[in-house]
């Protein structure tokens, strides 16, 4: 755990910006690999147009996130912090909102089909989010609650977890949720290899993610509960991974009516 890798002047370099940077590197660098491989070239100079609008329409998201759904009750009262990114950290949901919303915005105007893009995306955000989360771990931040054990982790002094629970080993949530994340892009890759109705990837992810999200969550000791004990984490993970639900039946129900469509074009022609 170590937030600063070294000062220049009086500017300090935070382990977490860094990671954080770093994660997004690697997810599009893979994104565009995939493209190679793939053999879908033609969309690589469109990923590089992407790539930094995703950026910054992640990071506007997950602020907005943290602002106003994770501790509005501080930044409320201190609306001068609320543009300071490096204090008070991301939300990773509003960040995956803000990019699905720029995303979908560049589709819109480059004429390119949405759901091809997100599918896309999909690997390379579960790789970029599990290297996120060791930004949260260099950090000291996203911590759990108490083990009530001698397992967990031990935060140094100075850390808002030692202030919080003291001597209290705490559960490793976010060290889970990365490696749960790895695990889920494994899977995704093995999904691949099929065919599946365009969208469903993505489907996948917001699915899957979420759901790992929501039952960890249960182990984190830094945010707020409310209605029945949830956090806010929680109360973005539930609708998300509904609306996955909905998105995955109507592109199979759209899937299934283009296929519909052609094979009775196709009847008519021969006919």
């Amino acid at each position: 755990m170590h937030k600063y890798w070294f000062y220049i002047g009086w500017f300090p370099i935070r382990s977490y910006s860094t990671l954080f940077l770093l994660a997004f590197i690697l997810g599009l660098g893979f994104t565009i690999y995939l493209m190679k491989v793939e053999k879908k070239e033609r969309y690589i100079p469109a990923w590089l147009d992407l790539g930094p609008l995703l950026f910054f329409g992640g990071v506007i998201g997950a602020r907005i996130w943290q602002v106003f759904f994770f501790d509005w009750s501080f930044y409320s009262k201190h609306p001068d912090q609320i543009i300071a990114v490096w204090h008070g950290g991301l939300s990773i949901q509003g960040g995956i909102v803000g990019a699905i919303i720029t995303g979908w915005i560049f589709a819109k105007i480059k004429k390119i089909p949405f759901w091809e893009l997100a599918d896309m995306a999909a690997p390379g955000l579960l790789l970029g989010q599990s290297i996120g989360r060791d930004a949260d771990f260099m950090n000291g931040s996203a911590y759990g609650s108490p083990t009530g054990s001698d397992f967990g982790i031990l935060y140094p002094v100075g850390t808002l977890a030692r202030e919080q629970y003291g001597n209290h080993p705490l559960w490793p949530a976010m060290l889970w949720e990365g490696q749960a994340d790895i695990l889920l892009f494994a899977i995704l890759m093995i999904l691949k290899l099929k065919k599946w109705p365009t969208g469903w990837l993505f489907v996948y992810y917001m699915i899957s993610y979420n759901l790992v999200r929501f039952f960890l969550e249960m182990l984190r000791g830094d945010s707020p509960r409310f209605l029945f004990h949830w956090d806010a984490a929680q109360w973005t993970a539930i609708p998300m991974v509904v609306a996955g639900v909905l998105a995955g039946i109507w592109l199979w129900w759209d899937e299934y009516r283009r296929k519909a469509a052609t094979a009775k074009d196709s009847i008519t022609a021969t006919d």
